[in-house]
């Protein structure tokens, strides 16, 4: 298949200020639709819970309200029947551009049905939303690459490819509900699982799914820590007594990693050469501690600035009646349609990389993680 990549401008991912404000408007009020110049836009994240989504959507309102962009930013405490109200409300507002980070991206149908109607855009954010033509871009890390490196790491620093083992893995993967989980966890999984099968990994808990398809069997709802943490709980009550260790685990993101390092506490694991490997994502704070303290190995981080530099371009493209870059038309398929996509790359970030990565880019202050 041919994969269409268009030519731009390159986008600096640059820090940008927060904005305190849910909604600013332009001091003109805005332009008429169709690329003359409107930028109404609304943005719909899923939660409050998490540090990312925080940050990602008072950055991308604070750049585009310093663009004179009205911006109406709303967050629906992981709640679908929330998010759809919001929706609505801001397609009664007069939003032409859409901006959904979907909670649960099966249910945004019928809503867009409505953004369709108002001849809006939408672009979906970091989480494609599945069964609706009306998905006009999507932009994003690629997140089949997050679990790649993610079993990456494992695989290196176990030496799985010389031979060693055999290691007690337990795998996690992401909310159900969430498109982007599948692609973590087969990214990770087809570097895994053929150790699985040779023996070289072994899952005490038999909680080890049979394919790439099979993710959900072991998806975290609403990537809870607390869900996470009593998952673990489980694992070792049931499945580690006499002595018996866990060595890797498997975590597709910073939120699970969180209750994971809390239940083996709980249970006397401590850092160490002994402690097990547990990778992560999002680079958060808490994690990045954690890191330092040598409780996570790794985590991978996607600077979101990045992400949403990227989306305000794709806005300013829209509301120009430019052609809007992307650099991927086969792999989001979300059940009627190829969504033309923008990808960005994630990186690994260990111990050894939080300064030169994480403090010197201006993405954490070292003060954020107790340096």
């Amino acid at each position: 298949m041919l994969k269409k990549i268009l030519t731009g401008a390159a986008i600096a991912a640059l820090a940008v200020g927060l904005g305190a404000c849910s909604s600013t408007r332009p001091a003109d009020g805005g332009a008429a639709a169709g690329g003359s110049g409107e930028c109404n836009v609304g943005i719909a994240m899923p939660t409050r819970s998490l540090e990312r989504w925080i940050n990602d959507g008072e950055q991308l309102q604070q750049k585009l309200s310093d663009a004179g962009c009205t911006v109406d930013l709303q967050y629906a405490d992981n709640k679908t029947d929330q998010q759809i109200s919001q929706i609505q409300n801001q397609i009664s507002g007069g939003a032409k551009i859409l901006v959904i980070a979907a909670i649960d991206g099966s249910t945004l149908g019928p809503v867009l049905e409505e953004a369709k109607a108002q001849n809006a855009t939408v672009i979906a954010y970091d989480r494609l939303i599945n069964g609706s033509e009306n998905v006009d871009y999507y932009a994003t890390f690629d997140n089949y690459k997050v679990g790649t490196l993610q079993g990456q790491y494992i695989e290196e620093q176990l030496g799985l490819k010389d031979g060693a083992g055999p290691f007690n893995l337990e795998p996690f993967a992401g909310s159900p509900d969430d498109n982007n989980a599948k692609f973590f966890f087969a990214g990770a999984w087809d570097v895994l699982q053929p150790y699985v099968e040779k023996g070289q990994l072994v899952v005490p808990s038999g909680k080890s799914p049979a394919n790439d398809d099979a993710w959900a069997s072991i998806g975290i709802q609403g990537w809870a820590s607390d869900k996470a943490q009593a998952e673990m709980d489980n694992r070792l009550s049931s499945f580690y007594g006499d002595g018996k260790k866990v060595n890797v685990v498997l975590s597709p993101n910073d939120s699970l990693a969180i209750g994971i390092e809390a239940s083996l506490k709980s249970a006397g694991y401590t850092a160490g050469t002994d402690y097990p490997i547990i990778t992560g994502q999002d680079a958060d704070k808490a994690n990045v501690k954690a890191i330092l303290e040598g409780t996570q190995a790794m985590t991978v981080w996607k600077d979101t600035r990045a992400l949403g530099d990227r989306v305000f371009e794709m806005i300013q493209q829209i509301k120009d009646g430019d052609e809007v870059e992307v650099n991927d038309t086969e792999t989001y398929d979300n059940g009627e349609k190829v969504v033309p996509s923008f990808l960005l790359t994630p990186e690994v970030v260990v111990k050894d990389d939080v300064q030169s990565k994480l403090i010197d880019s201006g993405f954490l202050k070292a003060s954020d993680v107790g340096l």
